[in-house]
């Protein structure tokens, strides 16, 4: 594994961490700042729309850098966010300094999407993904629990200070291990080219549609436990962290399985899920399968990102790819939209908890659908591979 590959996972770990915590801070935050709780609960809406707002901005401004400084660039605006966020003296200077901090986010994972599959050979590049997501999802196991276990015996304060050192670790290791040459300076109205492409579009639209289906049941994750299964709510933590291993693990597995059978994964992957759900809502009420039903849920969707994030940089068909690839965490965020709100439509016309994980399962599907277009838009689409393939460079062809 190539050590830059532990720069960027380093960097997701801080920025999963970052973005999730203040989820288990919030009566620590409130407490400090002397405001309600959910007033700090807005700052989790204040970071979503730092997302929306910097995954395309800033990737379209760092496209004529190469990879390496446009990372470095982006982790030095994620230190002074977290930074920023821990001596804030008011709840306004930490909604800003958290806006900021969100600004990195999605253009740091769009740029360094690319500059992972530009660090290995063109076979392995979705296990190259793989291994900095994996970042993101030990955050959740690790990085969250640790904050709030640190906010509630300390302050949290320290807890986004010593974010901002994992940051400070993160460019020591693009700058010692991320080579300089990595990649030419792109051009934007190339990258932007790659919007005319309607297999693209179609690739985000099944993140949107397919993802939703994990935020339709995990949003609700807590009562369908409690409410469904009976588990006592101490029981809920433990197994939250038994899905987060469950996420890393997929995510790992999915991304060798991705090198081998790229985009057709994603058929199979959604149509097990939407298997696996359905088993979940009929089981929901034995608490041992349902929780083992739920982390195996865990790890098919993880499982599919490395394989969506890598094919719809492929189907840009441009050297580059990092503003589609932003995109893609863009289409990401709003199927957290999505499946929370159907989710919730479900839950407020009386349905009960199995209602959210049946749109999840309908929501896979109709996934699995759009995954089955784009193939065959593939096959349509497909570069020769005599003469003809040579005008298209090697790591913009669609994988088979």
């Amino acid at each position: 594994m190539p050590r830059a590959l532990l720069a960027l996972a380093i960097g997701a770990f801080g920025i999963g961490t970052t973005e999730f915590v203040v989820m288990g801070m919030l009566p620590e935050v409130a407490e400090g700042l002397g405001v309600s709780v959910p007033s700090v609960g807005l700052l989790i809406s204040a970071y979503a729309v730092g997302v929306v707002v910097g995954a395309p901005t800033l990737t379209a401004l760092g496209v004529r850098f190469p990879p390496r400084q446009t990372l470095v660039g982006l982790m030095v605006l994620f230190v002074v966010g977290n930074a920023l966020s821990a001596v804030a003296p008011t709840y306004e200077t930490l909604a800003a300094a958290r806006v900021l901090t969100a600004l990195a986010h999605g253009s740091f994972f769009g740029v360094g999407a690319v500059a992972a599959r530009r660090l290995v050979a063109p076979e392995r590049a979705t296990s190259a993904i793989s291994l900095m997501i994996s970042g993101l999802t030990v955050a959740n196991v690790v990085g969250v629990p640790l904050g709030t276990f640190v906010a509630q015996q300390t302050t949290w304060r320290l807890v986004f200070a010593a974010i901002a050192v994992i940051g400070l670790v993160t460019i020591a290791g693009l700058l010692t291990w991320m080579p300089a040459e990595l990649g030419e300076p792109g051009d934007l109205r190339t990258e932007l080219a790659a919007f005319r492409r309607g297999q693209v579009w179609l690739v985000l639209g099944l993140t949107m549609v397919g993802f939703s289906a994990l935020f339709a049941v995990y949003s609700y994750v807590s009562p369908i436990l409690t409410e469904l299964g009976g588990l006592p709510v101490e029981w809920v933590t433990p197994v939250l962290a038994l899905f987060g291993v469950g996420t890393t693990v997929g995510t790992l597995v999915g991304g060798r399985l991705g090198d081998r059978y790229g985009f057709s994964l994603v058929t199979v992957g959604l149509l097990a899920t939407a298997v696996v759900l359905a088993a979940f809502a009929l089981v929901a009420r034995t608490p041992v399968a349902a929780v083992v039903l739920l982390v195996l849920f865990g790890a098919l969707a993880f499982g599919l990102g490395p394989v969506v994030l890598n094919g719809v940089i492929e189907a840009a068909r441009v050297r580059g790819g990092s503003l589609v690839s932003a995109a893609n965490q863009g289409a990401f965020n709003a199927a957290n939209a999505l499946g929370a709100a159907l989710g919730a439509a479900v839950l407020s016309g009386g349905l009960g908890y199995t209602a959210p994980i049946w749109v999840g399962a309908a929501l896979a599907l109709a996934g699995a659908g759009i995954a089955v277009v784009v193939r065959a838009a593939d096959r349509r689409d497909r570069v020769p591979t005599t003469a003809g393939a040579d005008a298209v460079p090697a790591e913009c062809r669609t994988a088979a």
